[in-house]
């Protein structure tokens, strides 16, 4: 080895290497030296050493959280495969899971870190008096003067008050155009069109449907009530859909008094914002939400067991008339779709009448 190389050797020996994540050399590190000497200013507050320092391992703690719960993330988008109604639920949980729980700690590592390791500062922000100089108030009043006498508003009566008439339907407008919103909604949001004896009907065909004809398990149809076929706002709220189910199949959730034959009618609008749940998975009975997969078990009351909707499908009671064809035999119990702020007193008063009925 030659000279030069040994000097070179020694100069990097002399050298301190510096890690990544750390400051460089000289600087003061809170934990590793004593923290810089107080500021002569009453408004600043340094931490205690000791309580600095448990916090700065809390910190770090939280960190090293937010560090394996990002890594959890990244194997649980590779390791959970969608595909399935339970495949995917397993895949939002974990994925959800860690992303909570990462974010989580890493907002209160930072927290802890500005509230026990900073030191406070006592900030006071003068405030100066807000009224104007008087000459620059005489200065205003003045200019305020001389421009109303040279628009001849106060001069000049007739434009004065052919103006105030003009202005007059303009302020008038915006309250004249609430009435635009509508009429109160009141009760009808409880209720549909249907009632007693009112037949079901195809959707699309306008044909009525007998009960012996629909007589494959599994089967589903959408039902329109009959002579609405064309009535948007019925429709609106009244569209079903109804499956065929062997009696054995169904679950204590379905209301098997409200049935015919292992033939249930539920809503198609979706409880939680009103889209169409009109997809139907044979094998497993579960209905689907195509806007935000809230599934639904059909044999257990339609209840929800996966996606944001808060409360079950409801279920119409049906039968059938004397030739056969299958009718409502009552409205809902419940109001139909998206939940509202009264549905409570709806849902009240169905259970008090299911109360006094039985």
């Amino acid at each position: 080895m030659t000279s030069n190389e040994h000097s070179s050797h020694e100069e990097d020996a002399r050298v301190p290497r510096r890690v990544i994540g750390t400051p460089a050399a000289g600087t003061a590190v809170l934990g590793d030296s004593p923290p810089p000497p107080p500021v002569e200013d009453p408004a600043v507050v340094y931490p205690d050493l000791a309580a600095a320092r448990r916090a700065e391992r809390l910190v770090a703690l939280l960190f090293l959280v937010t560090f394996l719960s990002g890594v959890a993330f990244i194997a649980s988008y590779v390791i959970f495969q969608v595909g399935t109604v339970d495949s995917t639920a397993a895949s939002n949980l974990a994925l959800g899971s860690t992303l909570t729980l990462a974010l989580l700690s890493l907002a209160a590592g930072i927290v802890l870190w500005v509230r026990r390791i900073m030191p406070k500062y006592t900030l006071v922000q003068e405030r100066h008096p807000m009224v104007s100089a008087p000459d620059t108030q005489e200065y205003v009043a003045d200019t305020f003067v001389a421009g109303a006498n040279e628009s001849g508003f106060v001069r000049h009566k007739l434009l004065r008050r052919t103006l105030l008439l003009a202005a007059a339907p303009l302020g008038l407008a915006p309250l004249i155009l609430l009435k635009d919103l509508g009429p109160l909604p009141g009760t009808s949001l409880r209720h549909t069109v249907w009632k007693k004896g009112l037949r079901l009907t195809v959707e699309g065909t306008g044909a009525p449907i007998r009960a012996a004809d629909f007589n494959s398990p599994g089967g589903i149809l959408s039902v329109v009530p009959q002579g609405y076929e064309h009535d948007m706002n019925a429709l609106a709220k009244a569209t079903l859909i109804l499956i065929k189910f062997r009696p054995d199949q169904f679950k204590a959730g379905t209301n098997q008094n409200w049935t015919h034959d292992g033939i249930v009618a539920y809503s198609k609008i979706c409880t939680h914002v009103g889209c169409p749940a009109a997809l139907y998975e044979q094998t497993t009975h579960h209905i689907l939400c195509p806007c935000h997969q809230s599934t639904f078990d059909a044999t257990d009351g339609a209840k929800v067991i996966f996606g944001p909707a808060a409360r079950p499908l409801p279920q119409l009671p049906i039968g059938v008339d004397g030739e056969g064809y299958l009718i409502a035999e009552a409205d809902f119990d419940v109001p139909v779709g998206p939940s509202f702020w009264e549905r409570g007193d709806a849902e009240a008063d169905a259970r008090e009448a299911r109360e006094k009925a039985s």
